[in-house]
């Protein structure tokens, strides 16, 4: 329904009560317009807040009058946007993706679908701002091997090489500034994989974010948040057992800690 409409219908069935009927018709479109917003989230997010266990999916309605901060990544960003948005509470709007982000070619998609399902006018009475920061990530599921849908080092295929993630990469950064020009851009580089680890060599992040700089300097204005170089002291005190790429709470708490203090300072 659209909101003059709505609102005439709504003002004329409060004169009776001796309500104000546009004070009261704008609340109540308030309401069912977060309502909507918060359904059309949920339904976006699935059961993956169950999954993961975080409440970094929680429906975030938007305060006027603060920036609107925007996280892109994989499952890494996951666990430590909680502590993010918790920090920056009451400095910003803080949203993550409604999904694990996967691989740099899945990025565009992502953010499309994101664009359509959550902002006006895709989603008629939903978002009608501009994202002011935006921090991603892609690199982590880029460099790990398949075979079939299950994650292997023996007989598995490299998602993407890194001719193809620095493609993947320039077009991400193309697609950010031609999208949303006044957007801050922050990149996190990829965090380390262990000895061992499952489906993936360990100094390959080494290597892509190698390439990811490389890409990077061509786009100046692009921040750069070297998680890798923040979490490799720590790897081993952090990890959640050998050779497992995700860390223990103590871990992505302090992960959430650096992106919110770089966060802050940009804004």
């Amino acid at each position: 329904m659209r909101r003059k409409k709505f609102l005439k219908i709504i003002g004329f069935g409060t004169l009776g009560m001796g309500i104000a009927p546009l004070a009261f018709a704008k609340n109540t479109y308030k309401k069912t317009n977060e309502a909507i917003c918060k359904l059309t989230w949920d339904t976006l997010c699935g059961k993956i807040g169950e999954i993961y266990k975080t409440d970094a999916f929680v429906y975030v309605h938007p305060k006027n009058r603060i920036p609107n901060v925007f996280i892109y990544g994989d499952s890494i960003s996951i666990a430590y946007s909680s502590t993010v948005m918790k920090l920056l509470r009451e400095k910003a709007n803080v949203y993550r993706l409604f999904k694990n982000g996967g691989s740099s070619d899945q990025f565009i998609p992502n953010m499309e679908k994101l664009q359509e399902s959550m902002f006006q006018p895709g989603l008629e009475e939903g978002w009608k701002f501009n994202w002011d920061v935006i921090h991603f990530n892609v690199g982590l599921h880029d460099l790990k091997y398949l075979k079939g849908k299950h994650l292997s080092k023996k007989g598995g295929k490299q998602v993407a090489s890194i001719k193809t993630y620095k493609e993947n990469l320039e077009g991400i950064c193309q697609y950010l500034k031609t999208k949303f020009p006044k957007a801050k851009l922050i990149f996190a580089t990829t965090t380390p994989v262990p000895e061992n680890a499952k489906g993936r060599f360990k100094g390959d992040s080494i290597k892509y974010n190698k390439a990811a700089l490389e890409v990077l300097v061509n786009h100046p204005d692009i921040i750069i948040n070297d998680l890798y170089t923040f979490t490799k002291p720590h790897r081993e005190a952090w990890e959640q057992a050998p050779g497992n790429v995700h860390y223990k709470a103590i871990g992505f708490n302090k992960q959430g800690e650096e992106v919110a203090r770089i966060i802050d300072e940009v804004l």
